[in-house]
């Protein structure tokens, strides 16, 4: 079910980012802009006095970096976390995964990618800014891992909902490309999840481009 008013917290140190995600969110029905923090420890103080729904959080952050500010709402509360990040941070993105942040966003994306992730991220979903998927996986593709028959127990239209996810589109994307409800796509993900064994997207965008999935339909 979705909320009303999703309440955000952005957390940047740069004040002419702040002032940019906010004109952008002001202007959205639904949401909310609850606070805003210059470094890691205000963010972590905002965090208990408002209780966000998402934190839009820069992972370069002073006084207590952004990776644990994410580490600690991660530990203490189910607060839905988006990383804003620049294209050079690939290895601290790796670890903002393994901690479970929920969202990654290019500082520079469009608006309506900031805007479309807070929403996806609301709603249970992972989301990754697209331009970001090929820079952070491009070191495991095409390191010659086999599927090892996972893909053949994958239907024909979980495979096309799984290239796609690999390739950072949103549900919404997917449905529109495959002439597909954005609901029905999202019961196709949930099934192709628990065939591969993963959680989420992110997981699932791993998993196929370490089995490389491109060259497995090729040769379909």
């Amino acid at each position: 079910m979705k909320k009303e008013v999703i309440n955000v917290l952005i957390a940047d140190d740069h004040d002419i980012i702040r002032q940019g995600l906010k004109t952008i969110i002001s202007f959205q029905e639904g949401l909310n802009i609850c606070g805003e923090a210059e470094n890691g420890e205000k963010a972590l103080a905002l965090v208990k006095a408002t209780s966000p729904d998402v934190i839009l959080l820069d992972i370069n952050m002073p006084m207590i970096s952004g990776i644990e500010v994410l580490r600690n709402v991660k530990d203490k509360t189910d607060i839905k976390v988006i990383m804003l990040t620049i294209e050079n941070d690939r290895k601290t993105i790796h670890t903002a995964i393994d901690i479970g942040a929920d969202g990654y966003v290019l500082k520079d994306t469009a608006g309506t990618e900031i805007i479309n992730a807070i929403r996806a991220v609301s709603e249970g979903e992972k989301y990754i800014d697209k331009t970001l998927v090929s820079l952070l996986f491009s070191n495991i593709q095409g390191n010659g891992k086999k599927s090892n028959g996972t893909f053949e127990n994958l239907t024909k239209r979980e495979m096309e909902v799984l290239c796609n996810i690999s390739k950072g589109l949103s549900n919404k994307e997917i449905g529109s490309k495959l002439f597909l409800t954005e609901k029905t796509v999202k019961n196709y993900a949930t099934s192709l999840f628990r065939k591969i064994n993963v959680d989420d997207r992110v997981q699932a965008t791993i998993f196929a481009l370490e089995n490389n999935i491109e060259e497995y339909k090729r040769n379909q």
